[in-house]
Formats: structure tokens, C-alpha cells, sequence
């Protein structure tokens, strides 16, 4: 490969990075919730968000994940506010 095809390819890989869309978590939530739902196959859905399906299972596993820390985070919650009011119950 010469120097000047690899100086080519290069520029055209950092415009494609600089090009790419961003999505802001709303739009990656909504694409998600879309799938989730079942209406269109996740093939479909990708095609028409212009995304690949493998980035769709990136952001659905960090959609669950995210959905299960809080959830934890409610029931340590629950549980130090019960223990709160034990702690108090004893001391009057």
C-alpha cells in the first residue's frame, strides 16, 4: 500500500468520526424503549434509525443495567429508612 492510499484512507476515517451523529441519552432511550416494545424487529428499527444492531444491544444492556443499579438503589434505601426508624424506636 503506498503512503499516499494510507494517508487517504486515514483522512477519511477521521471525517467519518467527526461526522458521526451523537445521540443524547432521550434519543438512545426512546430507540430502546421502540425495541423493547416489540412492534418492529430490532433489524428494522436499526435500519431506520440508520444505527447497527450491535450498538442497539450496547445501549439496551446499559439501559437494564442502569435500571437494575437503581432499583438496588431503592431497596438500600428502604432498608436504612427501616433501620432508622428501629434506631429511633429504641431510643425513646
Amino acid at each position: 500500500m503506498t503512503v499516499k492510499k494510507q494517508s487517504a484512507e486515514a483522512k477519511i476515517k477521521e471525517i467519518k468520526r467527526h461526522t458521526r451523529k451523537k445521540y443524547s441519552a432521550e434519543e438512545k432511550i426512546r430507540i430502546v424503549i421502540e425495541g423493547l416494545r416489540g412492534e418492529e424487529s430490532i433489524a428494522g428499527l436499526c435500519r431506520r434509525e440508520g444505527i447497527n444492531a450491535n450498538l442497539y444491544y450496547k445501549w439496551s444492556k446499559d439501559f437494564m443495567e442502569a435500571g437494575k443499579s437503581r432499583l438496588a438503589g431503592d431497596v438500600k434505601r428502604e432498608a436504612n429508612s427501616v433501620e432508622v426508624h428501629d434506631l429511633k424506636k429504641r431510643k425513646h
